[in-house]
């Protein structure tokens, strides 16, 4: 298979989509402005053409941040793309298309992959899309596009997450997640007096949240938004921990990004050395893949900031590009198989 790319800082698609010819699966990424317009000229440039697209930057080595992105697979994949709705209170409703669509293109383990771009409710849709993938063993890569809305086959969806299946017929893909904190000290917080649907965190061992963080990391009210960049809360999963970003203050707590339950066993994390990490992470791929068709990536917008903060995002995506094709979306959380995520970058490869 092969991978395209293509951009326009102006927000022109017939210049983004410029050289591509005969596509077999479509990625748009617009701007709040000319999403709905950029869908329906992408569907009419490229008709019948599996394609599913939300609101957000893109990259390959450079960054688009409010222009629109193409990223066109061919070459060797087979695809199908759709849309579950309802995520808000009911995706489960619309399982059937999707499991539909895994016998439609034969999908398997070792050369499918699923990606979605949703717009909210992500924990809950991860787990409804789960109960149909994993009966096949199928992994998951995507992330949470802005403003309320995405795209499948040309139509807009409000509530909704779009996903297509891609089969590589080339060789194998697998998935990455990769996470840039380790534990800060040995603190583990009770999690308590929380909201689940606004995410908030009222109370950590019977304190209220904020006082607990300000405590610790000696910050003011202000500089809690930007120190979740060094420090995110973490929630340990298995062998795994879930980053878990702050948001905003709410008075004594504190709002996430992310569902946290009461009794939920919360810890603090700290910055480790990012750019050790994105090689090793570089390393790992090259084992894996000696020979790489394409890397997709989703990468946070927190990611996004701290890289751009200490001007290393331009140089993170030129070691990015040593893997060969690379190019993604920022996404305000990260999906990777059945989690949702902050302040991650999951991607898949292919070979």
């Amino acid at each position: 298979m092969k991978q395209f790319f293509g951009m326009s800082q102006s927000g022109n698609l017939a210049e983004a989509v410029n050289g591509l010819k005969n596509p077999q699966f479509l990625m748009l990424f617009s701007n709040n402005t000319q999403f709905e317009s950029h869908v329906d000229t992408l569907e009419k440039l490229y008709p019948n053409i599996p394609s599913i697209g939300c609101v957000g930057m893109s990259y390959d080595t450079r960054i688009v941040e409010n222009g629109v992105g193409v990223i066109a697979f061919f070459d060797g994949v087979s695809a199908t793309a759709n849309v579950l709705e309802q995520v808000s209170v009911m995706p489960v409703k619309y399982i059937r298309r999707l499991e539909s669509d895994i016998k439609k293109i034969n999908a398997s383990q070792p050369d499918t992959v699923c990606i979605d771009f949703c717009t909210g409710n992500d924990a809950c849709v991860l787990t409804t899309i789960d109960t149909a993938l994993k009966q096949k063993g199928i992994s998951l890569v995507g992330g949470t596009g802005d403003a309320g809305k995405v795209s499948a086959n040309g139509k807009v969806y409000q509530d909704a997450v779009a996903y297509a299946l891609v089969k590589n017929h080339n060789g194998r893909v697998k998935t990455y997640k990769e996470n840039i904190y380790h534990q800060l000290g040995n603190y583990r917080f009770i999690a308590s007096d929380t909201d689940r649907a606004k995410y908030i965190i009222g109370s950590l061992n019977g304190k209220p949240a904020k006082q607990v963080y300000q405590s610790i990391l000696h910050v003011t009210d202000e500089q809690i938004l930007t120190q979740t960049f060094q420090n995110p809360f973490g929630k340990i999963n298995g062998n795994d921990t879930c980053i878990i970003s702050i948001k905003e203050v709410a008075g004594n707590a504190l709002a996430c990004f992310r569902q946290v339950n009461d009794s939920d066993v919360l810890i603090l994390l700290e910055l480790g050395d990012y750019k050790a990490i994105t090689r090793e992470t570089i390393r790992s791929i090259c084992r894996d893949f000696p020979k790489r068709s394409a890397v997709f990536s989703v990468n946070c917008l927190f990611r996004y900031k701290l890289f751009s903060e200490r001007n290393y995002m331009q140089d993170y995506l030129r070691e990015m590009s040593v893997l060969g094709s690379h190019a993604g979306l920022v996404g305000y959380g990260e999906h990777y198989n059945n989690r949702f995520v902050n302040q991650s970058m999951t991607c898949v490869v292919f070979e």
